[in-house]
């Protein structure tokens, strides 16, 4: 327990939830159906209407939306309602399913916004959280407004996914997206990040990989392996009747720039591609402040 209690992360995530406290937005956990409940960040219950419009922020693989989207609330709290939701088995976010496809994240999402209320909202994924919000555009057009992708090759074959674990020199892709050691830990972290960091301490690296990755690993390995975008050895993309914004780094070593451009084209006429120099596969942290202003641009 006391380590627990002495945990950095854990404080550090305590700190930023009181920064989404301050932008307006409040904890809550909705039983979507009879087998899924969805934990999310939203604006306060009974609060009056704002008039902004609804933006939902779907987080990608690893930590909670939470330390995923620290940098994007306060900005984008001024001009949107803001919904980040915990995708199943992240967070508090949970199902009894046994389905672990991104599209069961796509419908549980547009199954929380149902109950909510939200008929019209734009929605902005980032990394595996932009396939889930590309399968609720494709499905949902007549309730998706706009569409950002960041960092996500919706486009992504199985010859993809060999390659990313060539770079990050593991055998398998989930031991590099669910690291066991500081070891891999850090092969993840020189992937993700452009700039290079100081070398983080093992104490540290150990109580995040406690604290943010060891939860649910099991369901979460079950979710790489039940995805359904890069599954085949051609990418299955249909184009977009919304407006979409693909946002890449332009040095991302998980889903190479080359994939972006790819997928502009894969997506149709109404998507406009935004390249971040010196930022890597995490742009919305690497760059948070060019990051916004181009999704604030591009939505508003």
């Amino acid at each position: 327990m006391a380590a627990s209690r002495l945990s950095l992360v854990s404080l550090y995530g305590r700190y930023i939830s009181r920064k989404y406290k301050l932008c307006g937005l409040s904890p809550a956990t909705v039983e979507v159906d009879s087998e899924t409940t969805i934990h999310f960040w939203g604006p306060k219950p009974n609060s009056p209407s704002t008039g902004k419009p609804s933006l939902v922020l779907i987080h990608g693989f690893g930590p909670s939306s939470l330390f995923q989207w620290q940098h994007q609330v306060r900005p984008l709290s001024d001009h949107f309602d803001l919904y980040v939701p915990d995708l199943v088995f992240f967070g508090g976010s949970t199902t009894n399913s046994s389905d672990r496809s991104e599209i069961f994240q796509a419908v549980s999402i547009a199954k929380l916004l149902d109950k909510l209320g939200l008929n019209r909202f734009s929605v902005m994924g980032t990394s595996y959280g932009g396939m889930v919000a590309y399968h609720m555009a494709s499905m949902w057009p007549e309730k998706v407004e706009k569409v950002v992708i960041a960092s996500s090759a919706v486009n992504m074959v199985r010859k993809d996914q060999e390659e990313v674990a060539e770079r990050g020199g593991v055998e398998r892709i989930e031991d590099l997206l669910l690291p066991r050691t500081s070891k891999q830990l850090r092969k993840l972290f020189r992937l993700m990040v452009f700039k290079r960091s100081p070398v983080l301490p093992d104490f540290l690296l150990n109580n995040l990989l406690r604290t943010l990755f060891a939860e649910n690993r099991g369901v979460k390995l079950e979710l790489l392996k039940g995805m359904i975008i890069g599954r085949d050895d051609m990418a299955h993309v249909s184009s977009l009747k919304e407006e979409t914004l693909i946002v890449w780094g332009e040095h991302d070593q998980i889903f190479p720039l080359k994939k972006a451009i790819e997928l502009k084209g894969l997506l149709g006429g109404k998507v406009q591609l935004e390249v971040l120099k010196k930022t890597s596969h995490i742009p919305q942290i690497e760059n948070p402040k060019q990051f916004n202003a181009i999704v604030k641009k591009f939505l508003c």
